[in-house]
């Protein structure tokens, strides 16, 4: 779900702080595809880069060139963390079909059922899980 509201968030490029099952960011599936396609797509080992310390699957070369070309720009929020979570000071493992793209960026919840508590105030959502995330970034 593509939201066009603007908010400010930044992404931390920091290995111990990336969301991962055995060592694959987005539980496999391709982060460009939610931008593209506007759905979670799940990625293939053998369309996979590895980048920020951890493998992530794509689901065609493009996908996963447009990745590698500008990683930032595709990789989810709090390092794939739930935002819903950060935004409570607290990290939380995401379900990637629950997701939403705020201000042409990627933001991953813990459940779809979580995600329609962050929906109604992403904006002030996203400013706490910003000021959160430094500090959890130190755990």
């Amino acid at each position: 779900m593509v939201i066009g509201l603007f908010a400010f968030s930044f992404w931390q490029n920091d290995d111990d702080h990336l969301y991962v099952k055995n060592n694959v960011a987005v539980s496999g599936y391709d982060a460009v595809a939610y931008f593209t396609e506007e759905k979670a797509v799940k990625g293939s080992e053998a369309m996979s880069l590895e980048w920020g310390g951890a493998t992530w699957l794509f689901s065609s070369e493009k996908n996963r060139d447009l990745f590698q070309k500008n990683p930032k720009l595709y990789a989810p929020q709090y390092g794939g963390y739930c935002a819903y979570g950060a935004s409570n000071g607290y990290k939380a493992p995401t379900d990637p079909e629950a997701w939403t793209i705020v201000g042409g960026k990627l933001y991953l919840n813990y459940s779809k059922k979580v995600k329609e508590t962050w929906l109604p105030d992403t904006a002030a959502r996203i400013i706490s899980a910003d000021r959160y995330w430094q500090s959890l970034t130190k755990q």
